[in-house]
């Protein structure tokens, strides 16, 4: 009996392993894709992963704003199009929560003709209706 526990347990460590690694390479992907969409000089795109919600979170510089529609107007505000750049993530670290949640931190960098912008991140993800969403982004 004990060697039947002792095997389930391992079998469900190794697959929260696995689950985990799943969800860090999915997020790493969903996040190329965001740095793909602002390079393209498409806010919207980049915006896609957000919670569409008014209770998502986006804390910057200039304090909370809150809702997915309030965040992507702050993004147009403070970004034109012809003054994007080009975003990269590095320095990416994954803190996994539990299977439907997941702490990132990084740094971003966005490179453009007349300057280079630079700072770090911290996001909230979660799995909603099994998509991997942001619900909480303090940049800086």
């Amino acid at each position: 009996m004990y060697k039947i526990v002792i095997i389930a347990l391992i079998a469900s460590i190794g697959l929260s392993c696995s689950d985990q690694k799943s969800s860090i390479q999915e997020i790493e992907h969903i996040m190329q894709l965001q740095a793909d969409a602002w390079n393209a000089k498409d806010i919207e795109g980049f915006m896609q992963p957000y919670w569409h919600s008014d209770s998502l979170r986006f804390m910057g510089k200039s304090g909370v704003t809150l809702g997915w529609q309030a965040t992507l107007q702050r993004y147009k505000k403070n970004y034109h199009p012809n003054e994007m750049g080009i975003l990269h993530f590095t320095e990416l670290h994954f803190d996994p929560i539990d299977a439907d949640a997941n702490w990132v931190d990084g740094r971003w960098t966005l490179y453009r003709e007349k300057d280079t912008l630079s700072g770090h991140f911290s996001l909230l993800w979660k799995r909603i209706e099994n998509q991997w969403q942001i619900v909480a982004d303090h940049s800086s």
